[in-house]
Order: C-alpha cells, then structure tokens, then sequence
C-alpha cells in the first residue's frame, strides 16, 4: 500500500479546499427545507462554487457522475443524484455531500440535515452517526492504526443498536480525489495501517438504522438500505499531525464536538 505523505505546506494548500468544501455546506443549509428539489440545491452549491469560490466542483464528470453534490435521503445511503423530482418533505433526513479543487488539491466534506421536525429514530440516527465520526476522528494520532478509528466508530454505532455499512468507506486524498488508503469504519484495534504525521484521508461512517446490507440501483451510483431502514453520515477531511490530528473541513457547528 502506498499512502502519500503530505508536507506543512501541502496539508496548508489542503486547508483552504476543505475551508471552502465547508462553507458550501454552511451556505446551504437555510436551503435546506420542504418543498424544494434536491437539484435546486445542487444548483445553488455549483453557482456558489464556480461563482463565488473560483474553485472547482470536484464531482461534476467524476467518473461519470452528472452532478456537483451527492444528495442522499432518507434510504438512500450514499451517492444520490440531485433530481427536479426528488422534493424534500417534512421528516426527511438528508446527506449533503460535497468536494471542492483549489489548486489542485481536494477538500471532502459531508453532514446530514433534517427537514421540519424529524422522528425520535431519525434525530436519534443522525446524532449517533455524527458522535461515531468524532469517536473515529479523536483515534486519530501516530502510531495508531485504521483499525484502531474502525472499531471505535463500530463499538459506538452497535452499541445503540444500529448498523454500519461495510461495502463503502474513507479514503486517503489529497490531489487525488480517492487514494490509498481505504478506510473502514469498522474493525479490531491495532490492526491495519500504522499512522504517521501527514497522512490525510476521510472518516466517513455510514451508519444505518435497520441492516447493515446495501442494494446499488440500476443507475450505478445510488447506494439504498435493502431493508428500506432509514441511513445518515458524516463527513470530515483529516490530517494525522505530530501529536494527533487535525480537521482540514471544520466548520463553525462542530467546534463543541472538538472541544469535548
């Protein structure tokens, strides 16, 4: 496995992607609201990115996919295509996931939204899907491993009785948009990839309430719960420091998360 190592400077040029990629996800969120189509805010994360960021949705053409942001809702687990008839209502839970190019380099970002109210199983799910990421995040130091952020994510989301997706994981990144390594979200401690300051990958958990087992639809990219239970993830850029870590796609939400 061949996992490239970022110098200051590069994890510095990395930054200001992820600073971008976060505040896609901060422009879009008063959007965010029943009665408006996954495309409509597809259009408006694409026009703030080209428009106002000078940068470049990473997305758009990515192997073939047609759109700048992935909009996952309720079931869909990952990789849904923003669509005019795709309407959010009230209840809905959503997964905004966005990537911007600055300068070559990548910032990979994705949070979940609630529309209107929510269920108690729905807030619920969202919620322990994003302690799960912190939990892998805050693994996150040299000498640790992959396996070490996979079974704290695991223990977790298991622990209050959901499940995590295991076909899909993080990813190393950097000016490759996925590069090695892979990491899952789940697993035995100190096993896997040994840690060491500037590496950079995402923690990503896909957390779901029912199974843990996927269905692709015939589209090639939407990725749906089989059981039709409802699914939520999160989403963070990171870089392995000389002492820990560090979050390349804060935004101002999770600065709590990183204080406790």
């Amino acid at each position: 496995m061949s996992v490239t190592i970022k110098t200051p400077e590069q994890i510095e040029a990395m930054r200001v992607a992820g600073r971008l990629a976060a505040e896609v996800l901060e422009i879009i969120a008063p959007h965010v609201k029943a009665g408006v189509s996954t495309e409509e805010l597809d259009d408006i994360c694409h026009r703030h990115i080209v428009n106002e960021q000078k940068a470049i949705p990473a997305n758009v053409g990515y192997r073939g996919f047609p759109k700048t942001i992935c909009t996952s809702v309720n079931n869909v687990i990952c990789h849904g295509i923003p669509s005019a008839a795709k309407v959010l209502k009230d209840g809905d839970i959503i997964n905004i996931d966005v990537t911007v190019i600055r300068d070559g380099w990548h910032g990979d970002t994705s949070r979940m939204f609630i529309v209107g109210e929510g269920s108690v199983l729905a807030k619920r799910l969202v919620e322990v899907t994003r302690e799960a990421m912190w939990r892998g995040i805050k693994m996150v130091k040299p000498g640790a491993t992959l396996g070490d952020i996979g079974h704290a994510i695991q223990r977790f989301a298991e622990g209050e009785r959901f499940s995590v997706v295991r076909e899909y994981c993080g990813h190393g990144i950097g000016q490759v948009y996925h590069e090695e390594p892979q990491v899952l979200h789940y697993g035995e401690p100190g096993s896997g990839l040994v840690l060491k300051p500037g590496m950079t990958f995402t923690i990503e958990p896909m957390i779901n309430a029912g199974a843990r087992h996927t269905r692709l639809l015939p589209d090639g990219w939407t990725v749906v719960t089989r059981d039709r239970s409802l699914s939520a993830q999160w989403e963070h850029t990171i870089a392995v420091t000389e002492d820990g870590f560090d979050v390349l796609t804060l935004r101002k939400d999770d600065e709590e998360w990183l204080r406790n």
